[in-house]
């Protein structure tokens, strides 16, 4: 067939188009010219790449609403592992924990924040992030000049700026006014420059080194409500929080109120010790939407699973007693706080008052020891936590501590923390206004690895369980997403849509199993994930993953999004 002849430069026919609307599929076939779809459906006559999808479907690239690949994305330009998993789109800088603004005598600082925060290796961090910029905007323009994998879009957060301006105070005390005034300019800068909104944090989890707060959860309401206003100065963009126990729907919905603007609230997970808190939340938000304030939960289609040694435990580290093991600087000084009675008891003793309220909630059934350190205790592997402390006579926390003391900290460990229950996450992710999300990809990368959550919801979720249908499930992951952040011209099928696209198979796909990679800057290991049936995906009519590919073989198609609607 001579060049003249090919009528556009790729056709995907005899498939099942999602389109990402939420209407019915329907089968037939995509033309693509230039990074457009010029026409859906009919016959669109030959292209020079040509495929033949019979028995796949076809929909929009997945977008990816809650990544942290603020770090890797300079030294990853493909966010590796999201556009295997058939993400084309990724929003960064969720709950405020991003890297720019940042002064050079900063960068250690901000570097070992996210060690703890995010679980990221410090010395991956400062092997692999390339500082060439200050601000935000200088931030965003180095992504886009060095090419991306996929498209970006970011928010500006805030435990960046309150750093920027307050140096060492910014995790110790409340803000003034001058200093608030600052950070409301750098807003107001981050936003004319193609920021997508303002991000936050008030969860009590979220510590930096030694158990010091993340800078944002110190900002008192002045401060909050003058940052999401200068945001919403712009006429667009969304605040995106990250909430905890003490930040209410009806503030939330003030701040919606005063700045005109749409709030987002992480995390929206269901918990079976206090399975009715989420949606009595979620009602709350419905509520202010009725009144006319946008404010809309965030929630995941995935188990909050994470694996954790007692070198850094994640899971407890929202509980206030802990904080004498944030505190200590490992080795000796950390063996000697778990080893301290006192110290467990006062751990004991908050776990059961705030038992339902954080994100441990004494479900010792739902930890298991995965991998022991030492061969005689090869016998624990697999067992639960409860379990063995019963057949011991111990409390839970005394036989998980002690297993730890024994192994130097080496254990690894899994718990099950939240969305365990079948029932209650498809109430969820089934809630009109919900946006399923959470990933956390590039973000605790040793212990957490929920990147291929989009497949999960098309195979488990759609395919295997039918709480969802399939159309359903393709706008939740879509449409959706595109219309809540004012993606403009992605997340559809339709003619002149940008060409993000993911073929895949109903009957087969799915997430894989996690794997332990060593491939992080200065060796450090991470958790990647793998697709289940997923033959290709496009992101701007370019190849973003193909199943006999690396990504280090793709082109660098992805856009530095900075245009979205209002």
């Amino acid at each position: 067939m001579s060049a003249s002849r090919f009528q556009h430069d790729l056709v995907i026919r005899n498939v099942l188009v999602v389109d990402g609307s939420g209407a019915p599929a329907q089968r037939g076939a995509v033309a693509v010219d230039g990074d457009r779809i010029t026409q859906l459906g009919g016959d669109p006559g030959p292209g020079r790449e040509d495929i033949d999808g019979d028995g796949l479907a076809l929909m929009p690239g997945i977008i990816d609403g809650h990544t942290h690949y603020d770090a890797q994305l300079t030294w990853d330009a493909f966010a590796d592992p999201s556009p295997q998993v058939g993400v084309t789109t990724v929003v960064i800088g969720n709950c405020g924990f991003t890297i720019a603004p940042c002064r050079p005598e900063d960068r250690d600082l901000t570097m070992r924040n996210l060690t703890h925060v995010e679980g990221m290796s410090l010395d991956a961090l400062r092997a692999g992030i390339r500082w060439n910029f200050e601000s935000i905007p200088q931030y965003m323009d180095q992504l886009a000049e060095a090419g991306l994998g996929p498209n970006v879009a970011a928010f500006a957060g805030h435990s960046a700026i309150r750093t920027y301006v307050m140096r060492d105070d910014a995790p110790r005390r409340v803000a003034t006014d001058e200093e608030i005034a600052r950070m409301a300019d750098i807003v107001r800068d981050a936003m004319a420059h193609g920021a997508l909104g303002f991000a936050s944090s008030t969860n009590e989890p979220h510590n930096g080194e030694n158990g010091i707060p993340m800078p944002s959860r110190l900002a008192d309401e002045r401060e909050m409500r003058a940052l999401v206003n200068a945001m919403g100065e712009s006429g667009r963009g969304l605040f995106m929080l990250t909430k905890g126990s003490r930040t209410s729907v009806p503030f939330l919905e003030s701040l919606a109120a005063g700045s005109g603007r749409p709030v987002l609230v992480a995390a929206m997970f269901h918990s079976n010790t206090a399975p009715d808190n989420v949606f009595r939340e979620i009602a709350q938000m419905d509520e202010a939407c009725a009144r006319g304030h946008r404010v809309y939960p965030q929630v995941s289609c995935c188990p909050l699973t994470m694996d954790f040694t007692m070198h850094s435990p994640y899971v407890f580290e929202g509980i206030e007693a802990w904080y004498p093991a944030m505190a200590a600087h490992g080795g000796d000084a950390l063996r000697a706080v778990y080893a301290d009675p006192a110290f467990r008891n006062e751990v004991k003793a908050a776990l059961e008052l705030l038992r339902g309220k954080r994100l441990f909630n004494s479900e010792w059934h739902l930890v298991q020891v995965v991998e022991t350190a030492r061969p005689e205790h090869r016998h624990y592997e697999g067992r639960t936590v409860e379990s063995l402390a019963a057949a011991a006579g111990q409390h839970p926390l005394d036989w998980l501590l002690d297993l730890a003391l024994a192994e130097d900290l080496d254990t690894l460990f899994t718990a099950q923390l939240r969305n365990n229950d079948t029932e209650g996450v498809a109430r969820l992710i089934n809630h009109p206004a919900a946006h399923v999300s959470l990933s956390d990809a590039g973000a605790h990368l040793t212990f957490l690895c929920d990147a291929a959550f989009g497949l999960h919801l098309l195979g488990h979720w759609s395919r295997d369980l039918g709480a969802i249908s399939l159309p359903g499930a393709v706008h939740k992951l879509t449409g959706h997403p595109a219309k809540l952040f004012g993606i403009r011209d992605r997340g559809v099928l339709r003619a002149g849509a940008f060409a993000d696209l993911l073929l895949f198979d109903p009957a087969t796909v799915g997430r894989g199993p996690n794997r332990r990679a060593y491939d992080l800057p200065a060796g450090a290991p991470r958790l990647t994930a793998a697709p289940g049936g997923v033959p290709g995906g496009w992101g701007n009519r370019r190849r973003a993953a193909h199943p006999a590919g690396a990504l280090a073989d793709a082109p660098r198609a992805g856009r530095m999004l900075r245009e979205f609607a209002a």
